[in-house]
């Protein structure tokens, strides 16, 4: 990992201590499996216990990990024959959300997702994973032409919100969420959403409004990030971890609330120490689900998932 995570820390010391003894240890006569097994026995208990009691702040700053899968790294592992479709035919091409073309699991489907970049250089370009109105213009265009040949739509959401700037909302920027989600709740083939890092504000509701949403287990959803919460009602970005609390932006917090359909289990430690074995589960459920809404009627399938967002929060009044 090139980020470590404060909470980490401990977790980190004793890693080092093991990989230290194996060095020592290689080439030598000297015998350290004893206690390197013991170090790695409480390395992996304490691994285990810090990430079963997270807090929503906790789990806001494992969300954001820099060395989470990104959608790339979705693609390229799941997606045969990908071919990427550019432009929303009005102002230009927005690399924060990438979308295209291609086969999950043998299956031709429509994948788009947000894109947050890695390296300095490629995190600019697109615009750490915060799209402009053309970027959700983008994505209209390609929703309606799975739509006109039928195929399902698979959407990635990573993103602290739609870029905020003055050229955004010149162009349009509320509109061309609207109009995103409008299409999401119109369009008449199955779409599964999975929420794989950040999911913020009404940036990812342009792509996740959706038959299926789901969350990996240390991702969040929320209206707003702790950080704009905190600053809003008490004037103090350093109250983010209470604003996590209130906002009940966790996977768990989710489901019990009704929003999301299913939370998708990480590897002890978060995503960022399995990659492989997330994106592997990761599309595993998106074929489960993806089978499970095949032979729907198109009506059906907008009929469903219509109801399904108009229900939401009827149970709280």
């Amino acid at each position: 990992m090139s980020s470590l995570l404060d909470f980490e820390k401990p977790i980190a010391e004793l890693e080092g201590k093991v990989k230290e003894l194996r060095h020592l240890a290689n080439g030598s006569d000297l015998d350290l499996e004893e206690e390197i097994a013991r170090l790695e026995g409480r390395a992996s208990k304490l691994l285990s216990t810090t990430y079963g009691k997270l807090t929503p702040w906790q789990k806001t700053q494992v969300a954001r990990h820099a060395d989470r899968p990104h959608f790339s790294d979705y693609v390229a592992a799941l997606v045969d024959e990908f071919t990427p479709l550019a432009g929303d035919r009005c102002f230009g091409d927005d690399a924060a959300i990438i979308g295209g073309l291609g086969r999950l699991k043998g299956r031709p489907v429509l994948v788009i997702g947000h894109e947050k970049g890695r390296e300095t250089e490629d995190r600019v370009r697109h615009n750490f994973g915060m799209a402009r109105p053309e970027g959700y213009r983008k994505a209209v265009r390609l929703m309606r032409l799975a739509e006109r040949f039928g195929l399902p739509v698979v959407t990635l959401v990573d993103t602290p919100g739609a870029h905020p700037g003055i050229r955004a909302e010149e162009r349009g920027q509320a509109e061309a969420i609207a109009r995103s989600i409008e299409t999401c709740l119109g369009l008449e083939v199955p779409i599964v959403s999975v929420i794989v890092g950040e999911g913020g504000s009404g940036g990812a509701i342009a792509l996740a409004t959706a038959d299926r949403v789901l969350m990996l287990e240390h991702s969040i959803y929320s209206v707003i990030s702790p950080e704009g919460c905190a600053a809003i009602l008490w004037r103090n970005s350093d109250q983010a971890e209470a604003a996590a609390e209130a906002l009940k932006l966790t996977a768990q917090d989710l489901l019990g609330l009704g929003l999301v359909d299913e939370i998708i289990a990480e590897p002890l430690g978060g995503a960022h120490r399995g990659r492989g074995t997330t994106i592997e589960t990761v599309g595993h459920a998106i074929s489960r689900h993806l089978a499970a809404l095949d032979g729907t009627p198109p009506h059906e399938i907008r009929r469903r998932r219509r109801e399904k967002y108009l229900h939401m929060g009827r149970e709280l009044e």
